[in-house]
């Protein structure tokens, strides 16, 4: 960094960091007290206990960073170490009342962070039969991670002004055209609605209420959790998991743009270039994944269309769920999930990976070049897409979330590797932890060695924040350095 640079370099102000952890601990102290209701309707009077003192905990910390003068601006990377530490705090919070269903203490941890990062792997050795406020928890921590509980504190908490925009993590155009408070508003409104809509529409195709709310939870969120060992394939009614695959697509499309639909701009959908790469991207890995399993696993058409549709659906999206053993699978079947789980669903979507958009922006970026090669030398032409041109910082972002999620990816998987674990066995979870998805190989589970159950957790946390949180939240010069006036 140049002299000139770093001058205009400012270190996060404690005080400011606090004051907003604080309005994101009301927050979730909160939409803690939904499983505490649970809890108690269950006559579960242990984890009701525990989950009541995490609430006391969160609205008395909340109450007092409240007392913290506010600023006119928040800084960028002030906004990013919040959401980093919003993430990483909230996990642990919930360790405590996650034992009271004996759960080791390792386990719950990345209970907890499976379920808020909207992942879905989990290293218990079972699931079905365990308690209905378990369940339900877990479902409902990845509901609220889904949306992301930033956003959820800018709708609820902070006021209409424009640096709180960097509290949402969003990068669409919607978002630089309006206030951030409206913004996730909007967002709140439509996941709202979606999730009611999957529960009513789940609950009358299988005739449990509270099976529905325990899938759709997960999947509007595109988290993965079921309340079943063999997740899908767990289901009562053949109907079922195709409306559960619905609602992860559903989930996976960026969110703002229903409520563009509905507002007066019904193409909206039709014309989004990144919800027409969900549809090919969707189409081609499940075509892919039919063939595999019909070809090389030996399943009749119609097992291998309904198995691969549902799978398929579910890597894309990210939302993990599945009907068969991912393990039984071929080799090209795994590494045609692995690819889909990489990239992901829809910016300001639920679903984690690198993100439609930015593959959308690389690959204008590369057929640009190639038209580049046939053009006069004095020709001026700019990448377009969607009718505007491509800004270098539009490709610069996109580069750097594509390279380091490849990095992450390929340290995680040569540390499984070198742990003995078959290479693309290990590669398929690393990438499902990083995409933030929950299928697994058979890697995952209770027998784990605790150091790779943590890195795990690490991968899953900087999959849901894209690294560049987690990455800022330990650079030292966000914390040391001179500090912008707090006034």
């Amino acid at each position: 960094m140049t002299e000139a640079t770093a001058v205009l370099r400012y270190a996060v102000r404690p005080a400011v960091v606090a004051r907003y952890l604080g309005q994101l601990a009301l927050v979730q102290g909160a939409l803690g007290l939904v499983p505490l209701a649970m809890a108690l309707a269950q006559g579960d009077g242990r984890f009701a206990a525990r989950l009541a003192v995490v609430v006391v905990f969160l609205v008395g910390a909340g109450l007092a960073a409240a007392r913290l003068p506010p600023v006119p601006r928040l800084q960028t990377n002030e906004g990013l170490v919040v959401a980093a530490l919003a993430f990483t705090l909230a996990p642990l919070l919930m360790v405590w009342p996650m034992m009271s269903e004996g759960v080791s203490t390792l386990d719950a941890l990345f209970e907890s962070v499976s379920g808020l990062t909207t992942t879905g792997l989990t290293t218990l050795d079972h699931v079905t039969g365990r308690s209905a406020t378990f369940l339900f928890t877990r479902a409902w921590l990845q509901w609220i991670g889904g949306l992301g509980v930033a956003v959820l504190a800018v709708a609820l908490v902070l006021g209409p002004h424009a640096d709180a925009r960097r509290l949402t993590g969003s990068d669409t155009p919607e978002s630089v055209l309006t206030t951030a408070q409206v913004y996730a508003r909007r967002v709140l409104a439509v996941y709202v609605v979606l999730t009611t809509a999957g529960v009513l529409v789940l609950w009358a195709v299988i005739g449990d209420g509270f099976d529905a709310v325990l899938h759709i939870l997960p999947a509007i969120s595109t988290g993965g959790f079921s309340p079943y060992d063999d997740s899908l394939a767990g289901m009562a009614h053949p109907g079922g998991p195709w409306v559960v695959t619905l609602w992860c697509l559903l989930g996976a499309v960026p969110l703002i743009l229903y409520s563009r639909t509905v507002s007066g701009d019904p193409g909206a959908l039709l014309r989004d270039a990144e919800v027409r790469a969900l549809v090919v991207a969707v189409l081609l890995v499940c075509g892919l994944l039919v063939l595999a399993m019909h070809f090389r696993g030996g399943l009749p058409w119609p097992e291998a269309l309904r198995q691969g549709a549902w799978l398929g659906a579910s890597a894309q999206s990210t939302a993990g769920f599945a009907g068969l053993s991912v393990a039984a699978l071929d080799p090209s079947s795994k590494l045609t999930l692995v690819v889909a789980m990489l990239v992901g669903g829809g910016v300001g979507s639920t679903a984690g990976g690198l993100k439609l958009l930015r593959l959308v922006v690389l690959l204008r970026l590369a057929q640009y070049t190639l038209q580049r090669t046939a053009m006069p030398a004095h020709a001026v032409a700019m990448p377009r897409l969607e009718g505007r041109n491509l800004e270098a910082g539009d490709v610069e972002r996109a580069a750097v979330a594509l390279l380091l999620l490849l990095l992450v990816t390929l340290f995680s998987w040569a540390v499984f590797v070198a742990a003995g674990y078959p290479p693309l066995d290990g590669l398929l979870e690393v990438a499902s932890a990083v995409g933030t998805v929950g299928l697994s190989s058979g890697i995952t589970g209770p027998d784990l060695a605790p150091g790779l159950k943590l890195l795990l957790c690490a991968d899953m946390l900087m999959g849901r924040l894209e690294i560049v949180a987690m990455l800022v939240l330990v650079y030292p010069p966000t914390w040391i350095a001179r500090r912008a006036e707090a006034a």
